[in-house]
């Protein structure tokens, strides 16, 4: 999961080693993008990063993967770095 590359500006860098400042960016670039029908649902992705920012300033952590696993497993989905049900492939 912390090797999964996520979108910052100036590129992709792994999610274990985004900062809260970059994390905190994300979910306001995310919920400036929630609007009617289907992006409706980036609403949710947009909370978990923002939660993931509060939780990130609430332990002082300098980037993600410095956060506790527990955490990080529990966000992984709604932050889509794990896509919800594990995959985006269907069998």
């Amino acid at each position: 999961m912390l090797a999964t590359p996520v979108h910052v500006p100036g590129g992709a860098k792994p999610f274990g080693e985004l900062t809260h400042d970059e994390v905190a960016a994300r979910a306001a670039e995310l919920q400036q993008a929630v609007g009617f029908g289907p992006t409706v649902r980036v609403g949710a992705v947009a909370r978990a990063w923002a939660e993931l920012a509060r939780r990130m300033q609430a332990t002082g952590a300098a980037n993600v993967a410095a956060l506790d696993a527990a955490t990080i497993a529990e966000l992984a989905e709604p932050l889509w770095i794990v896509p919800p049900g594990g995959s985006l492939l269907r069998s």
